[in-house]
């Protein structure tokens, strides 16, 4: 089993962002991935010699993000349960009207099957704890489905191609 669990650039590979605790120091230089609470705590005060990301909840909003997005390099979304898709609307939201073009990742309980629906939310990048899952992607298996009926950030079938989709109204 592979010990790296970053899923990004279609390969597992090394992380170079460091989770730091609350209580713990910052580093000198690096990339450091801080909690919500200490980012809003400590923003005022942090150095310039640091690339910084944020890690935010399911029940955050995104829209108290927006004044700081500018900051992130990363900002990572945890799932908590592979059942809770909340961080699926927060990626559309960052990505389309926010306008975010930093990393954005996946945390937590990731499955093989969600990885091609969380890209086209906007994730680039998955930080996955499933064994099943990283052991799938290590034998250089990827998700395959090509066809895709609804909008989101990637290509989907042309709209005159699906004649159950709903069509604008006509006006009178």
């Amino acid at each position: 089993m592979p010990e790296m669990r970053l899923f990004k650039n279609d390969s597992l590979q090394d992380d170079d962002w460091q989770k730091v605790d609350d209580d713990a120091p910052l580093p000198a230089s690096g990339k450091v991935l801080l909690s919500r609470k200490r980012w809003e705590t400590e923003k005022q005060n942090l150095s310039n010699h640091l690339a910084y990301g944020i890690t935010i909840e399911p029940a955050a909003t995104v829209e108290d993000l927006v004044p700081d997005l500018s900051h992130f390099g990363l900002i990572a979304i945890d799932f908590p349960k592979f059942s809770d898709g909340r961080g699926y609307s927060m990626a559309r939201e960052l990505r389309s009207y926010h306008g975010y073009k930093g990393e954005l990742r996946a945390t937590g309980d990731i499955l093989y099957d969600q990885l091609q629906l969380l890209a086209r939310c906007g994730f680039d990048s998955f930080d996955i704890k499933d064994e099943s899952t990283l052991a799938l992607l290590a034998e250089g298996r990827r998700p395959d489905l090509t066809r895709f009926y609804q909008p989101a950030l990637g290509a989907e079938e042309a709209v005159d191609t699906r004649p159950w989709a709903r069509r604008a109204r006509k006006a009178p």
